[in-house]
């Protein structure tokens, strides 16, 4: 079983993505799960992590209205607001009492697995450090959810180690493997990149995710050292900690589907079966789903 363990759904005419601006004007459209299905079954990927792309709890109602290959929603709930565990509670109420993952009946829906936020738009570089957050990751949690974490390069770093040091009993999931900049990949980019990921893989609560990487080394990214960021991530967190993720549909500014899958895949062909096993799902799967239970 392959688990693409981060990939996107949304609908423009819905809510607005401030984040959706004449750059990404191909993906600035509805995709939902029968967009999803087309790629992921040709390519074998039988189910899915779909991840929140903005900070609207609509998004996440829609989310978590989708079905298969979608076993999984990391939604948004404002982690600032007093009633934070209340309002992850009525999330985790409405998607208890369903078949665990493995038996879903037909036209179930996914469970809420995690909680994003993208501190990387925020203003502030330490708003993950702020009290107020720290006291909503708690919350998330204490209610069994991981928390992922987008940040880029170096800006966000010192506030999420802050974050994660602060709830030791979390599990965190840093996204797109901290976002390197492989379109500059250079001797001082990539000992700075290797160094901010070693921070996180000391702290054994925090996976990583191998998601995002072709986007991140932009257009030319077949001439860029894109295997290279691949197997160092792993490495540096091991299989048990790794997963794959397509970034898809925001893959496709790259590259299609298979094609990103296959990069990862081939970058990693010196595994074993059960090292790749975990990266292409065991990871995932015990990370988000270990225990969740979909909507009926």
């Amino acid at each position: 079983m392959i688990i693409d363990a981060h990939q996107h759904l949304w609908d423009p005419a819905d809510r607005t993505y401030p984040w959706m601006d004449d750059s990404v004007a191909p993906i600035r459209r509805r995709f939902d799960a029968s967009d999803l299905r087309a790629v992921t079954a040709p390519a074998g990927v039988t189910a899915t992590i779909v991840v929140q792309a903005v900070h609207d709890p609509g998004e996440t109602a829609w989310l978590l209205a989708q079905q298969e290959p979608v076993v999984g929603v990391v939604g948004w709930v404002d982690l600032t607001a007093p009633d934070v565990a209340d309002r992850l509670a009525a999330l985790r109420t409405a998607t208890a009492g369903a078949p665990q993952h493995g038996s879903r009946q037909r036209g179930s829906h996914p469970p809420l697995v995690g909680i994003r936020h993208q501190a990387q738009d925020e203003p502030d570089p330490s708003w993950l450090a702020r009290e107020d957050v720290i006291r909503g990751v708690r919350a998330v949690a204490a209610a069994g959810l991981a928390f992922d974490l987008l940040i880029r390069g170096a800006r966000e770093h010192a506030a999420a180690l802050t974050l994660v040091d602060a709830v030791p009993d979390g599990v965190f999931v840093l996204d797109h493997a901290g976002k390197p900049d492989i379109a500059h990949d250079g001797t001082a980019t990539a000992t700075a990149w290797r160094a901010r990921m070693r921070d996180f893989a000391t702290r054994p609560n925090v996976a990583c995710k191998v998601s995002g990487l072709l986007t991140e080394a932009g257009g030319d990214w077949r001439n860029r050292p894109v295997d290279r960021y691949v197997r160092e991530t792993v490495h540096t967190f091991g299989t048990d900690r790794s997963m794959w993720g397509s970034d898809w549909p925001v893959s496709t500014l790259a590259a299609d589907y298979r094609t990103t899958l296959r990069t990862t895949a081939d970058a990693l062909a010196d595994l074993s079966d059960t090292e790749r096993e975990a990266v292409f799902g065991g990871t995932a799967e015990r990370v988000y789903l270990a225990g969740a239970q979909p909507q009926t």
